[in-house]
């Protein structure tokens, strides 16, 4: 139907699996967050791609959540990237995509949740403008702030976030210039009216 979309659609659900939900009692005795600090570093240099235990597990969470930003879970080739940062291999075949303006991850400990020195939990903050839908191609706009709680710890040696496992959460330039992209590449005439339609519907959104 839309070329780019579908063979979105084709790879997720190629790579279908399950979404594994964890929760925690909130556990954030002192001894436990300079136990984590411990191992982490508070440097604003960029995490390296292994996921270093010597850096702060909010860095994993950031270049995570940046790469996401960018489109890097739109497509097999670049959902490379955000690899070193993660315990899954495989995703949900997803129905949609989140469009973001902005995004927040704590720097402070003490905004975690601290399960132990290996393993805590970060609230990340989304401003969300609304979702585009892609069975359809339609941009349903809804602003809103979302939470979601990163579950952080170290396998094998690195930081790696092991859920939750959301829909990709993509920036609104990002998402424009995606649509774009499809509707280049559409052969349809009817659907490419509805691409520059969605298109418009994410234009309104700035």
């Amino acid at each position: 139907m839309w070329n780019i979309l579908r063979n979105l659609r084709a790879v997720w659900e190629r790579n279908a699996g399950t979404i594994v939900s964890r929760s925690r009692d909130r556990l954030a005795p002192y001894i436990l967050a300079l136990a984590v600090l411990t191992l982490t570093s508070t440097s604003n240099a960029q995490v390296s791609p292994s996921g270093s235990m010597k850096r702060s597990p909010a860095e994993v969470v950031k270049r995570y959540v940046l790469l996401d930003r960018k489109g890097a879970r739109l497509d097999a080739p670049s959902f490379d990237t955000v690899m070193p940062y993660i315990a899954w291999k495989e995703e949900p075949a997803w129905g949609r995509v989140v469009v973001v303006e902005e995004t927040s991850v704590p720097d402070d400990y003490r905004t975690w949740e601290i399960l132990n020195n290996l393993e805590v939990v970060i609230p990340v903050t989304f401003h969300v403008r609304g979702a585009v839908y892609l069975e359809n191609a339609t941009f349903i706009p809804e602003d809103t702030t979302e939470e979601v709680r990163f579950h952080v710890k170290v396998v094998g040696n690195y930081w790696r976030i092991v859920s939750p496992i959301i829909p990709p959460h993509v920036g609104l330039k990002r998402m424009v210039s995606f649509a774009r992209e499809a509707e280049a590449n559409e052969q349809n005439t009817t659907h490419r009216t509805e691409l520059a339609s969605l298109i418009d519907s994410l234009r309104k959104a700035k």
